[in-house]
């Protein structure tokens, strides 16, 4: 797999050199809030006037060839990456910075460029963007929450007769009554088991990490060598995944009676 979908990059060596777009307006104010500027397709047009058959290297990677994947990636990756710059307020920047963010995007690309429609010029990089876009949120969120935790939004597994599975499938929302604990444990435990072996690495590690063993995003981050919003990116990812594999609680969840 190319660097540029698995790990930092140091500079643009070897890169296409690429178009930069404008920054959206009040960048902080939107990607902390959860809705990032939305921009029309055409603004995104100019850019990829640098791809010889855009349609056609969507049309393979969406097939599953990742040197397409790869080669889109390569050219528009470096956009995105610019754009993200001004989006990062200087209170983050020892916890945050546009590669860690692209790191996670690049991943989030591999995993999800199947469901990618191609609607002309420009729609990758739109796509790419928001991808980008919704990392450095939930990344935002995360070192946000960090500064006034609520106790409540951690498993906390070193209190005595807790289950960090049990607590873990609550965290989610997959259920809203237990049946009792001591089903719902083995039943938790082996449902978040599952589904976490359907995981991509990083993003397992960090739930079993943070959420199941209880370890701070500093400790998670350093044991990973990752960045702290990188951590809350993955977890965030995680999270979301996991909660569609779970499903209702009547799908996993035995009748105790």
């Amino acid at each position: 797999m190319d660097q540029h979908a698995t790990g930092r990059t140091e500079g643009d060596g070897g890169r296409p050199r690429a178009t930069r777009l404008p920054p959206s307006t009040e960048p902080d104010k939107a990607a902390a809030s959860g809705a990032p500027v939305q921009e029309p397709l055409e603004a995104f047009a100019e850019a990829s006037a640098g791809v010889a058959d855009e349609a056609g290297l969507v049309d393979r990677a969406t097939g599953g060839d990742e040197e397409a994947l790869c080669a889109l990636l390569s050219h528009f990756g470096p956009i995105v990456r610019e754009r993200l710059k001004s989006k990062i307020g200087p209170q983050w920047r020892a916890s945050l910075d546009e590669d860690d963010v692209m790191q996670v995007t690049y991943l989030e690309a591999f995993l999800l460029i199947g469901q990618f429609k191609h609607r002309g010029s420009g729609s990758f990089l739109a796509w790419l963007s928001q991808v980008a876009e919704n990392n450095l949120r939930d990344a935002l969120r995360g070192l946000q929450a960090a500064k006034r935790p609520n106790p409540k939004r951690r498993v906390q597994v070193s209190r005595p007769n807790e289950n960090s599975f049990v607590a873990l499938v609550e965290l989610l929302g997959a259920t809203n009554s237990t049946p009792s604990r001591a089903a719902a444990r083995d039943e938790s435990e082996r449902m978040i088991e599952d589904v976490l072996s359907g995981l991509p690495p990083d993003y397992e590690r960090v739930v079993r990490l943070y959420d199941l063993e209880g370890r701070s995003a500093q400790e998670v981050a350093e044991q990973l060598g990752r960045s702290t919003g990188a951590i809350y990116m993955l977890r965030a990812r995680a999270h979301e995944k996991m909660r569609g594999a779970l499903g209702s609680a009547s799908q996993f969840f035995t009748d105790p009676g």
